[in-house]
């Protein structure tokens, strides 16, 4: 087989294990299998949403909708934006990233990263011939190094991907400091708002003030709708309406359309998930704080970074200890600008995150 060259020299995404495989590897039962390794939310997805979708199930042997006017609208008004601003994707922030690099990458163009940061954006922009540059997070005070960004820019510099909170670490990028960048290049600047709610990041009001930022996110986190993939792009309308040229036409099912609209509508569940998650995210942070042998990063976000170099037991080692007790977390070190000594812990429920907390303890110091 002919394969693209580019194709040839890449690695496959690492995603999250699941319940079920760890079920059927360690001779587990699934039900009491606890996974904080995702950065999903533990309380499930809204009841209105999941009854809607119930409804309309002898639908799915019709296309789906096209016009998602409806849910775009419920975008903007839960952004503050506009619904010319909005575009919908099928595959979580994901596939809004790929439109993007349909929608602006040519082969040689560079996109710059700082790293340790979320890994698709290198997974998707890649096959389309562009080259990562590397920026700098800044591990020891959990911020973005500013300057190794601008540093950075070339006259090849085609997009900046900035994540705040930023994935894995929990920390947010000021808007200042995002509006310096903003300032001085002219490349589209790309901010991965997925984790928002958890935080004060939000940065929509730049989106009238400059042309060359676009925002990610996502209903799969506080939102509750992992399993279903929808995403959505928050830019100007010219942006927006270049990315609808190649955006593929039903990328979001009925299930997903009908689910999305309920969930936004039921801003009950939103507040509550939103309020479970962080105090959630607090508990987890002041026992894990307890652990003298823990350098535990401080989070905005729905999970903690945790470096075990003091343990010495490397990530892998300990996510797999954890496995076998029935844990899922997240082992780092495929992250590119981490070594094999952090760990990456998701919210749970208070009752999964207590029971977390003493099987840590008991592995750390058995």
């Amino acid at each position: 087989m002919d394969v693209r060259d580019t194709v040839k020299g890449l690695n496959s995404y690492v995603p999250g294990r699941s319940q079920e495989e760890i079920a059927k590897e360690f001779n587990l039962n699934k039900s009491e299998i606890i996974k904080l390794g995702s950065n999903e939310s533990p309380w499930g997805s809204s009841k209105k949403a999941i009854e809607a979708i119930g409804k309309n199930l002898n639908q799915i042997n019709r296309y789906p909708e096209t016009n998602l006017e409806n849910l775009k609208k419920l975008i903007a008004d839960y952004s503050n934006t506009k619904i010319e601003n909005v575009i919908v994707g099928g595959d979580g922030a994901d596939e809004i990233i790929d439109i993007l690099a349909k929608t602006f990458i040519e082969k040689g163009d560079e996109f710059i990263v700082p790293i340790p940061t979320y890994t698709y954006y290198e997974f998707s922009l890649k096959p389309y011939g562009a080259i990562p540059v590397y920026g700098r997070w800044d591990l020891t005070t959990n911020s973005l190094d500013v300057s190794s960004i601008l540093e950075a820019v070339s006259n090849k510099t085609k997009m900046i991907f900035l994540c705040s909170p930023n994935n894995p670490t929990g920390g947010v990028i000021p808007k200042n400091d995002i509006v310096k960048i903003l300032k001085e290049v002219d490349s589209l600047l790309v901010v991965d708002e997925a984790y928002v709610e958890y935080s004060n990041a939000d940065n929509v009001d730049l989106i009238a003030k400059y042309p060359n930022i676009c925002i990610l996110r996502t209903m799969s986190k506080a939102l509750g709708l992992a399993g279903l993939r929808v995403g959505y792009g928050l830019s100007n309308p010219e942006i927006i309406d270049f990315m609808h040229r190649v955006k593929p036409v039903f990328s979001l099912t009925k299930p997903s359309y009908i689910g999305a609209l309920e969930t936004f509508n039921d801003k009950e569940f939103i507040s509550k998930s939103i309020a479970k998650g962080i105090e959630s995210r607090d508990y987890l942070y002041r026992e894990l704080l307890k652990i003298s042998n823990l350098n535990v990063f401080k989070s905005d976000s729905n999970f903690i970074l945790v470096n075990t170099e003091k343990t010495r037991l490397r990530s892998a080692e300990l996510a797999l200890r954890l496995l076998e007790k029935g844990i899922i977390i997240r082992d780092c070190s495929s992250f590119q600008g981490l070594d094999d000594y952090w760990v990456r812990i998701s919210i749970g429920t208070l009752e999964e995150d207590e029971k977390f907390i003493n099987i840590l303890k008991d592995t750390l110091f058995d």
